[in-house]
């Protein structure tokens, strides 16, 4: 049964109601049975303005008396709503919606994303949501303003539409209307829908009200009530709006699923294709600092480097959380950051980690969308017209979905990380290049480069620049920019590192312990790239001979490895290949000046210095990352560009990479000062023998060591596993097995005759770089 009533009545009523139940004893009936108007009906089906009340479920009885049961319909209980979510504050769980609605709910939406539309049967609030069918003899119809009744949709709602989202979404909305209009809003509601509460909702507050759609209705028929009463009362834009938050919704979503393909697994050996694991599983904090031009790393096995920097307070350490966070933003108020860090540092790991932090929801969730553009891909855009939208449509297709004022919005805050700067060939011309701030224009890639390092492209999204120092500035002076630096791994890190690295923990041990037994190659370890190339060789040995295989006790042949990594694998990404002529001469010079800046005990050189040298500041700098460049302030309102290899012994390394070939292939001895011209074909085997006697001869008379390491190197050439690497750089074919043997003999010589007892334990590191076995070692 069921009547018509002009709304102002209906509330009165209700209020009516209410009073009535209050003060009715507990044993009496429903007034909903006996005089609230459900149980007797209306002819007059005209009267506009008027609301259809459904039919009153009968109250439940638990009297002695039997009870029909045959109309009952069992389902499973459903969770309140205080027990399906727990607490949470709009300031942790609602900022990626909004961070300024300052909106507080009770609840944290961990309920299921999928609901019964049936409730339990001991709730008197949720009717079941079925058509009224009515009899032949029933006069009544319903008014021409009701809504068709929402059916379930058979169809599953994107994968992007969850529980958090949706509510964080209705609420966001709703609460862009005014009281009248949320009071108009609830009318509605209880008019369509009043199936769903058991008394008119102007009393519930918005969280109670959401969390009432919830419970009666799917997350997709909630959206669609909601849009469709807001279009009811004639906010059509919140309508919309709503709409489009739903959109953004699917759109990160997709997004988050395309970037977690790309950056969510890492191949662990680079020498083997198609064994990955996943990201978090290997990766390591990094070292990360606030401050800018620290140098290179100077820890050193023998010698005590100076400072070479000239910062004078310590950088704050840094995560990647920090990188444009929230809290950053307001402290620098700059929304370009510029990463800087010398080869094999780090810098994509981090950007790595960000992007995954942003995707788990880890991080950055005042960022709406994150894009990252590496310049390995950006580079198929060159030589062709194309616009910044363009590229992020080629790209990311999900995005096509966006609008075009998205881009320019401030609520829907975008981050795009342009990864690898040094990497891109193109020239940086900041006064002639065209000046361009609309994403959609059609212009050049550099156009793009040089605008969004001026800052005029993007102005209102977070960009970040990663790149290794380079030798001309990458971003102009005017433009105004935040600069941390990625130094690698500090030394717990190391250790964590491998233990990430092995799934076998005895492996990990292992090669653990290998590293520590040479501090030379625990303190290269503090680039992850070096790090790398270590498991790669450490890993592949256990592949071949199991957890006895002996590591090799060669380290030059480590050096070698990163050294032919950078100049080559690395170096294709940067710039064309270099001839073998080329390459030859390019270490061949840059080996002299380590020889010369060795032999003064330098570790950094000035630019101007440089500039004598005749060597390419691009390729050694930029190209091949065996450099770095850094500006120091030795006094007080001056700064000067100075240039330091990527670490001290990678200096001593390129100074006996000198030394040999220099023998190897022109038979010059560096410490004689008569150069021997002769051919390669013609040398005899003792000649070789001149160059060690007197690298030996001349290291001992330093007392500081200062070429003790250098010597290891050197020694280190000969070894066969290290002449397999640099044979494409040697010109001769010269026989070097009786040079190790004769090199053994000198310097089990110089230990015996203990003229520098000092010493010895750098002469014996020497014969295990040739190759002599921990058990020759014990006799000495």
């Amino acid at each position: 049964m069921s009547c018509y009533l002009s709304a102002d009545s209906l509330w009165e009523m209700m209020d009516d109601i209410e009073m009535v139940e209050r003060a009715m004893p507990s044993g009496s009936s429903s007034p909903g049975d006996a005089a609230s108007a459900r149980g007797e009906s209306v002819d007059d089906e005209d009267d506009d303005g008027l609301f259809y009340i459904p039919e009153r479920r009968p109250s439940l009885v638990l009297g002695a008396g039997p009870m029909d049961t045959s109309h009952w319909t069992f389902v499973e209980k459903a969770m309140t709503p205080v027990l399906s979510y727990r607490s949470m504050t709009s300031e942790e769980d609602l900022h990626s919606m909004d961070e300024d609605d300052g909106f507080y709910t009770r609840v944290h939406l961990e309920k299921t994303d999928s609901y019964s539309s049936c409730y339990s049967l001991d709730s008197d609030d949720c009717e079941k949501r079925i058509p009224k069918v009515k009899s032949k003899d029933d006069t009544v119809s319903e008014p021409s303003d009701t809504p068709e009744l929402i059916q379930e949709p058979d169809t599953i709602g994107h994968p992007s539409l969850t529980v958090d989202f949706t509510f964080k979404a209705i609420i966001k909305t709703l609460k862009k209307l005014t009281e009248g209009e949320m009071t108009r809003f609830k009318k509605m509601l209880w008019t369509h829908y009043s199936q769903s509460f058991n008394t008119p909702p102007q009393s519930m507050d918005m969280v109670d009200l959401v969390d009432r759609l919830f419970e009666c209705y799917r997350l997709e028929v909630s959206l669609q009530m909601t849009k469709s009463l807001l279009e009811k009362i004639g906010k059509k834009k919140m309508a919309d709006f709503l709409e489009y938050l739903c959109i953004q919704n699917e759109v990160r979503y997709d997004l988050s699923e395309n970037l977690r393909k790309r950056y969510g697994d890492v191949c662990e050996d680079s020498t083997i294709h198609g064994e990955t694991r996943p990201f978090d599983d290997v990766f390591t904090d990094l070292h990360i600092t606030s401050t800018r031009g620290n140098g290179p790393n100077i820890d050193h096995e023998v010698v005590t480097i100076k400072k070479l920097d000239t910062n004078r307070e310590a950088g704050k350490l840094l995560s990647t959380e920090d990188i444009l966070s929230v809290e950053r933003l307001e402290n620098t108020k700059l929304n370009l950051l510029l990463i800087t860090g010398a080869a094999g540092s780090g810098k994509s790991m981090a950007i790595r980690r960000l992007i995954l932090n942003w995707i788990e929801k880890k991080s950055h969730q005042h960022v709406s969308f994150v894009f990252p553009l590496p310049f390995k891909e950006l580079k198929q855009f060159e030589g062709a017209p194309v616009s910044l939208l363009d590229i992020i449509h080629q790209l990311y297709p999900e995005t096509k979905k966006l609008r075009d004022t998205d881009y320019r919005c401030e609520d829907c805050q975008m981050m795009f990380i342009f990864d690898g700067l040094d990497e891109y060939s193109g020239q940086l011309d900041f006064e002639n290049t065209e000046l361009i701030s609309d994403h959609a224009d059609t212009t050049s890639l550099k156009a793009i480069v040089v605008n969004v390092l001026r800052g005029r492209l993007l102005y209102n999204s977070l960009v970040v620049v990663t790149s290794r120092p380079q030798a001309k500035p990458c971003i102009p002076w005017d433009t105004h920019y935040d600069e941390i630096e990625v130094r690698g791994f500090r030394d717990s890190e190391k250790d964590e590192y491998f233990k990430k690295r092995f799934t076998n923990p005895e492996h990990a041990a292992r090669v653990i312990a290998y590293i520590n037994t040479f501090k030379t190659l625990r303190i290269m370890c503090h680039l992850p790239l070096f790090c790398s190339l270590v498991a790669d060789v450490c890993q592949h040995m256990f592949r071949e001979k199991g957890l006895q295989a002996e590591l090799p006790r060669n380290i030059t042949f480590m050096y070698t490895k990163l050294l032919l990594l950078l100049i080559r694998q690395h170096r294709k990404y940067r710039a064309t290949d270099l001839s073998p002529d080329e390459e030859r001469d390019f270490l061949m010079n840059l080996g002299n000046l380590a020889l010369n800046m060795l032999e003064q005990g330098k570790f950094k050189i000035t630019k101007t210095e440089w500039k004598d040298t005749g060597i390419s500041e691009v390729e050694a700098i930029t190209n091949s990352g065996l450099c770095i460049q850094y500006v120091t302030k030795p006094y007080v309102l001056f700064q000067e560009k100075v240039i330091s290899f990527i670490h001290p012994t990678m200096q001593e390394y390129l100074t006996a990479l000198y030394a040999f070939l220099s023998f190897s292939n022109c038979g010059k001895n560096i410490f004689e000062q008569q150069v021997k011209l002769k051919f390669p074909w013609i040398f005899k085997g003792n000649k070789a023998m001149e160059l060690y006697r007197s690298a030996v001869d001349k290291s001992l008379l330093y007392e500081d060591g200062k070429l003790d390491i250098f010597l290891r190197f050197l020694f280190g050439m000969a070894h066969k596993s290290n002449l397999d690497l640099l044979k494409p750089l040697c010109t001769s074919t010269m026989k070097w097995p009786t040079v190790i043997e004769d090199a053994t003999t000198l310097i089990r010589k110089r230990i015996t005759e203990n003229h520098y007892p000092g010493r010895n334990d750098n002469l014996q590191r020497c014969l295990e770089e040739l190759g002599v076995g921990a058990s020759e070692l014990a006799t000495l």
